[in-house]
Formats: C-alpha cells, sequence, structure tokens
C-alpha cells in the first residue's frame, strides 16, 4: 500500500471520528444540497434548490461537492455557496444544518442528527432490481448480505423519499425495506420536460451547438456491476461501432452519448466532429431529452422520463441474457412491458433506427400509451414547487 494510501485512510478515519461530534445548529435556517455523491450539480435537487432561493431567499444553502476543480470553478461563478465532500468543513456543515437534500446515498459512516430532515429525491424510476431485491450482488468491495444491510440502513436514514408513480413507491418499499414518508409528487427534473416549449428546444440546441437541420439521436446506457477498474470506478465499450454509425447515417443525424456518470469519460469521439457529441458530463440531462428526436438505452431507467416527450425509444441489450440472470434482473417483462422496440445486435439496432428515422410521424403504439398512463400519469410540472414547499412547511415547524 502506497504512503498516499495510508494518508488517505488515516484523514477519513479522523473526519469519520469529526461525524460523531455535537455540532450546535445554525441560528439560520439551513439546507444542503448534493447530486450523484457530489459529481453534479443537477438533477432534482438542483430545481429544488432554485426554487427555495427564489422564494424563499433568507435560507441559506450549500452544496455538497467533490475535489473537481472544474465543478469548484462553476459555483464560484454562479456564486453557489460549496463545501468539499468528506472534508472537516463537510461533516461540520451538514451536522449544522436542518435539511439534506440528495438524490444518492451519503457514507454510511456519517451521522445524522435527530433534528435533520433527510430529503431523498432518488433518481429515477426502477426497471432493474434495487437494494433486497438484488440476489446476488457483484459489486467491488461488498458482499451481497454488507449491500443489503448498508442499503437498509441508509434508506431508514431518509425522512421523505419522493417517488413518480406507484409502482416506484411500492418498489421503494420493498426493496429498500423503507418505514418512512414517500411523497407520490414525479421528480422534480421533469419538470422541464413537460414545461418545456419549442423555442426553449430551439435555443437549446444553439446552446449545445447542435446542427438544427438534423435529427438527433441520444444513446444513454448504464453501467455494468461487473466490469470495473475499482472500486466506484466502472468501464464500458461502446457495443457499436461509431464508424459504421457515421457511414450509415452521418449525413443527417447526429449521435449524443450520455453514459451513466460512474462510466463517464470512457469513450473517445475526438474523430467524429459534428457527428457524434458526447455529453456524459454535462450536468442537465433532461436539456438532452428535449433536444433528442429519439433515445437508445439498455436497461437506464432514463427511458421512464424520457417518455413524458412521447417521442420514439429503442432498446438495445447487447448482453441480455448475462444482465438479467447473472447481474441484476428486472421488475418488468423487459421483453414485453416496454414502451419501444428491442435490438439485441448491431445490425437490429441500425435497422431499427433507420424504420424509425422513416417514420417518426407514426402515431403512438397501444403499448406506448398503456406505458404513459401506467408511469407518466403524474405530470402537472409543478414538482419541484411542492417539494419545495414541503420541505420549508416541514422545517419552520420544526423549529
Amino acid at each position: 500500500m502506497s504512503f498516499r494510501s495510508i494518508f488517505h485512510r488515516i484523514k477519513m478515519r479522523l473526519i469519520s471520528s469529526a461525524s460523531h461530534l455535537s455540532f450546535k445548529p445554525f441560528r439560520e435556517h439551513t439546507i444542503v444540497f448534493e447530486s450523484f455523491g457530489g459529481r453534479q450539480i443537477s438533477d432534482s435537487p438542483l430545481v429544488v434548490y432554485q426554487d427555495i432561493k427564489t422564494r424563499y431567499p433568507d435560507v441559506s444553502c450549500y452544496w455538497s461537492i467533490g475535489r473537481s476543480s472544474e465543478l469548484q470553478s462553476y459555483c464560484d461563478r454562479n456564486n453557489i455557496p460549496y463545501v468539499i465532500r468528506e472534508s472537516f468543513s463537510w461533516v461540520k456543515v451538514l451536522e449544522k444544518s436542518d435539511v439534506w437534500v440528495s438524490n444518492a446515498r451519503f457514507p454510511a459512516w456519517l451521522n445524522k442528527p435527530k433534528r435533520v430532515q433527510f430529503i431523498q429525491t432518488w433518481h429515477g424510476t426502477p426497471l432493474k432490481k434495487l437494494g433486497l431485491s438484488i440476489e446476488r450482488v457483484e459489486m467491488p468491495g461488498t458482499s451481497t448480505e454488507l449491500y443489503h444491510s448498508n442499503f437498509v440502513h441508509e434508506a431508514n436514514r431518509w425522512d421523505l423519499l419522493v417517488s413518480a408513480n406507484k409502482y416506484s413507491s411500492n418498489i421503494f418499499r420493498k426493496s429498500f425495506g423503507y418505514e418512512n414518508e414517500i411523497f407520490e409528487i414525479g421528480y422534480p427534473r421533469n419538470d422541464e420536460l413537460i414545461n418545456a416549449s419549442q423555442k426553449d428546444i430551439e435555443q437549446l440546441k444553439t446552446k449545445l451547438k447542435i446542427p438544427k437541420n438534423k435529427k438527433v439521436i441520444l444513446y444513454a446506457p448504464t453501467f455494468r456491476d461487473d466490469q470495473f477498474y475499482k472500486i466506484g470506478k466502472y468501464k464500458f465499450s461502446l457495443p457499436f461501432k461509431l464508424d459504421d454509425f457515421e457511414k450509415q447515417f452521418g449525413m443527417n443525424t447526429v449521435l449524443i452519448l450520455r453514459m451513466h456518470y460512474l462510466i463517464a469519460n470512457e469513450i473517445d469521439v475526438s474523430k467524429y466532429k459534428n457527428v457524434v457529441f458526447d455529453f456524459s458530463n454535462y450536468s442537465n440531462v433532461s436539456d438532452l431529452y428535449l433536444v433528442s428526436d429519439m433515445l437508445i438505452t439498455d436497461y437506464s431507467s432514463v427511458f421512464f422520463d424520457y417518455a413524458y416527450l412521447k417521442r420514439p425509444i429503442l432498446f438495445y441489450p447487447f448482453d441480455f441474457d448475462n444482465y438479467k440472470d447473472k447481474l441484476r434482473g428486472f421488475y418488468l417483462d423487459y421483453q414485453s412491458d416496454l414502451p419501444g422496440e428491442i435490438a439485441y445486435n448491431q445490425n437490429e439496432l441500425f435497422n431499427l433506427i433507420s424504420e424509425t428515422l422513416t417514420n417518426n410521424s407514426t402515431p403512438l403504439s397501444l403499448k406506448f400509451k398503456t406505458f404513459y398512463q401506467q408511469f407518466c400519469y403524474i405530470h402537472e410540472g409543478n414538482s419541484g414547487k411542492l417539494l419545495a414547499d414541503r420541505i420549508m412547511d416541514k422545517k419552520y415547524k420544526k423549529n
């Protein structure tokens, strides 16, 4: 083990010990926001943050972010107060605050004072199995028993869990062993999908430098639990050839890559200028949904959100049997319940892309409409406001 690794371990032990000190709460009402383990300023926590800053300007807000200099510069430029994740200051600010708002999990060693409300927005309607539903955990650095135990412990630190629909609520209860309150209002991050105008979409294309005279395909796969370099660092290879895509579709179509945050930076697209765009590190995935004409995914929950737009969705589970039988498994019947066609190899995928681009004015199928009624029925576009008001009402009552 290197000196650097030893030093890091000692440092983390000291910081985790600080988590059990008794800090007096801030005098002013304080909320800490975090998105995807401090990797981004994004998603539902950002929507709630923006609403609270607009309508409750007296509330003090911090963002929990990683050590990325890019992210710190972003916060500095936009006057966003922040603390560096897993630092002494981070522990102190979290434990002196009133509310935590996150879309993922905090470290198990972090102490949560009883007065603190932990608002869990989560990050998608589940297709693949989660938590206790995973019978055999293949992730590095843990065992099935430990993973289950940690998941249940973490889930029951949440005081309120946001859900997009009844289907999700039922799964969260069972798979998380969750016993506290569920707020079934839809995901705040999807408000943008419901409220955006055509003018907004055109402005986004200009901002992202997406050609306005071409069709736009968004490819958003998930990571594989058993494909990794080390704990927390996963790998991924594109299951189709970009050369072939460019040759067949490059004249009239562009491809946006949006990799899961655990496999971002794995793909080099530098030779495909103006044909392939890698927006894996772009913070607002809803913008990418809005500028695209079609979504391609595998087992990611992104299609539940994309369905709000009522645009074509294709599924490309190139490793279907392994994923279904050995890694995760699904809550839905993958081959009959999904709102789109399925391809299992590159040839099938490209044929479906071609058909979909040609027939993009085809009415929605009965299967898609049924799916929409089950999963997208909460679509008032005000979830961020509802959650912000709920947080503020609860908080002021407690204080």
